[in-house]
């Protein structure tokens, strides 16, 4: 069977209502009501898009991640927080890799107990992502 879409369960229309999901042939997609008419939207086209937002708020303190990562991990040496910090700075590779093996059913859960959101227009693009506890860019 194929992959679900990533963010299955987490996304919500413009008007706060649950996006479905269904296949066209293989294709994972997000569907949005539009007025009665059901619009399939590639889930891969979401799915970047808000991997893409992820990314951005990484970008540029890896290091730091790096190092909080390593000491939650309880890896606190030099050696795992390079290695952390290469896949950081590398996140497109990981994201491919999401991409393709998908979020555990008990991780998509986790993220919505925890209020993780994806608001998306019936064109399948990405109005906002609300990730609880995050730092936007505007409070760094």
């Amino acid at each position: 069977m194929p992959r679900q879409p990533l963010f299955a369960g987490l996304v919500i229309d413009e008007q706060d209502r649950p996006v479905g999901t269904a296949y066209v042939g293989d294709e994972p997609c997000y569907v949005v009501d539009d007025a009665g008419f059901r619009r399939h939207i590639s889930s891969e086209q979401v799915d970047r898009q808000v991997l893409e937002r992820m990314g951005e708020l990484i970008q540029g303190s890896e290091d730091v991640i790096a190092e909080q990562t390593a000491k939650m991990l309880g890896q606190d040496d030099i050696f795992s927080r390079a290695l952390l910090e290469k896949q950081l700075k590398n996140i497109q590779e990981q994201f491919d890799a999401v991409l393709k093996t998908g979020i555990p059913e008990e991780g998509r859960a986790y993220m919505g107990m925890m209020g993780f959101r994806v608001r998306i227009n019936v064109h399948g693009e990405v109005l906002e992502v609300v990730q609880p506890g995050a730092v936007s860019p505007d409070e760094e």
